[in-house]
């Protein structure tokens, strides 16, 4: 009869001791609480100067456009720069759709750290382009959402960022 008393406490201490646990337990530790976040960059091209400096063209209709370029936080030349801004794009109409078309942002801020990639394979290169984020690394880990692209001056494009953080992050 004894040991059916102490089963029974022990049976009883251990299920208020989870019932305690799960109200008290503090909750995990989360870096990003907004699963929404809207950012805004701009994207310069390289700027060319010297004897060899030439405007940069663009690429003919049959050739890849691979690119390096700088991501800052204004469109003015002193804006600091926050990362970079590089691609592989094919423009020939077999590749138009092709999931190699992929720009990756890489972004070094105070509040963020890491890439986002933007799946460019419906570009119709108008002065602006909405375009879907597959994914990301780092701060961005999951993400998913959509980049505006609008081109303010020939050498310069304004990116916004409409970020959706998955429920894990």
């Amino acid at each position: 009869m004894l040991s059916r008393i102490i089963y029974c406490t022990a049976v009883l201490l251990a299920t208020i001791a989870v019932i305690l646990l799960a109200l008290f337990s503090p909750q995990p530790y989360r870096k990003n609480l907004t699963p929404f976040v809207a950012l805004s960059f701009y994207i310069r091209q390289p700027q060319v100067t010297g004897p060899e400096a030439r405007p940069v063209e663009p690429p003919p209709p049959a050739g890849a456009m691979i690119f390096h370029h700088t991501l800052t936080e204004g469109p003015e030349n002193t804006s600091r720069v926050v990362g970079k801004a590089q691609g592989f794009i094919i423009p020939v109409e077999s590749f138009a759709h092709s999931a190699f078309n992929i720009i990756y942002l890489t972004i070094h801020t105070n509040e963020y750290s890491g890439s986002i990639s933007i799946q460019a394979k419906s570009l119709t290169y108008k002065e602006r382009e909405v375009l879907s984020i597959v994914g990301g690394t780092g701060s961005f880990a999951f993400v998913r959402g959509l980049a505006v692209f609008a081109q303010t001056d020939e050498a310069i494009y304004h990116i916004k960022l409409h970020l959706k953080f998955s429920n894990g992050s």
